[in-house]
């Protein structure tokens, strides 16, 4: 009869969840208030991403969509499939990401390592190389979509599913507050599908309804800030300049746009002076932190999320040296 270990776990699976929140005390040295970053890149596959597919899947055998060896699609930059194919190694399931070629390679080769297939779907042919815009979304969501019509596969939509609101919600949110002992007076997050920061705001607001939440774009797409999209950006996975069916807009305190200059430099800060190895969306996520605490969030404590790790990037821009 095998011997249950108390403290082991069953499977990579089980490790998702439950990562640090790091107060940025060098960062933040001249500033009046603080920036907590809960350090999503921890996680198994590199990602706050870890966390829906993990309820995606965890939802999707719940309704009974999924068999043994059922093939699994979804559309993806990158985190969200590795966070898949991870889930689906550990469970039995074939998983295809489909995805755009301006991705990072790292990317594609972390998911083909941990077993998935990768369907990589060319770029508009205006569309900048290394840029994922609006259109190219657009012929990556036809690709999916005709995938799953040829071969039968069962299609996780972290566009649109509540899971990804709901591991966020029940996961990224409670422990923000439980670490921080609910002192927390707001929360700024970059919107990829919404997910992330529709969770962890409703979480915080129903325990405190005087925490501000904001959003973050980057400059050139603030579609929510300004209803405009001037063009592409390199802050990755987000600023698609589309609605959102997961974000409530009335928890939404403000919308702070973060040019891709800005936050490629601090994510580049945040290595050399936190030792936080994180992508462009968390150097975004934490400059934008910063303005607001030399501005209208004096003396305030800050939330943000550090949404994946920077080894994910090595091949472009954002570490060149």
């Amino acid at each position: 009869m095998q011997t249950v270990m108390q403290g082991v776990l069953s499977g990579a699976d089980q490790a998702i969840g439950n990562t640090p929140l790091i107060e940025l005390q060098r960062l933040c040295a001249d500033l009046d208030g603080t920036v907590l970053a809960k350090c999503e890149f921890m996680n198994p596959g590199g990602s706050k991403k870890d966390r829906i597919a993990k309820q995606m899947i965890d939802d999707a055998e719940a309704r009974g969509l999924l068999s043994p060896g059922q093939t699994i699609v979804e559309v993806t930059s990158g985190n969200t499939g590795c966070g898949l194919a991870i889930v689906c190694a550990v469970r039995g399931y074939r998983f295809v990401s489909v995805m755009s070629q301006a991705n990072s390679v790292e990317r594609v080769r972390m998911m083909k390592v941990l077993g998935a297939e990768v369907l990589l779907v060319d770029q508009a042919s205006d569309s900048p190389r290394g840029q994922v815009s609006p259109k190219d979304l657009d012929l990556v969501e036809e690709a999916a979509d005709d995938y799953v019509k040829k071969h039968g596969a069962v299609r996780v939509d972290q566009f649109r599913w509540e899971s990804n609101k709901r591991a966020h919600y029940d996961g990224t949110g409670r422990e923000i507050w439980e670490q921080s002992d609910g002192q927390v007076d707001a929360f700024v997050e970059f919107v990829g599908t919404g997910g992330t920061f529709a969770g962890v705001s409703a979480a915080l607001k129903e325990r405190n309804p005087g925490i501000r939440c904001y959003i973050v774009e980057p400059a050139s797409a603030s579609y929510f800030g300004c209803q405009e999209y001037l063009g592409p950006h390199r802050i990755a996975g987000g600023g698609y300049a589309r609605d959102l069916a997961l974000i409530d807009h009335s928890l939404v305190e403000d919308y702070v746009p973060v040019d891709d200059d800005t936050a490629i430099k601090m994510a580049r800060r945040m290595a050399g002076e936190e030792g936080l190895f994180v992508g462009t969306s968390s150097g975004a996520n934490t400059a934008a932190a910063m303005k607001l605490l030399s501005e209208r969030e004096r003396g305030s404590r800050i939330v943000v999320v550090l949404t994946d790790t920077g080894l994910k990037y090595l091949s472009t821009p954002l570490f060149e040296v």
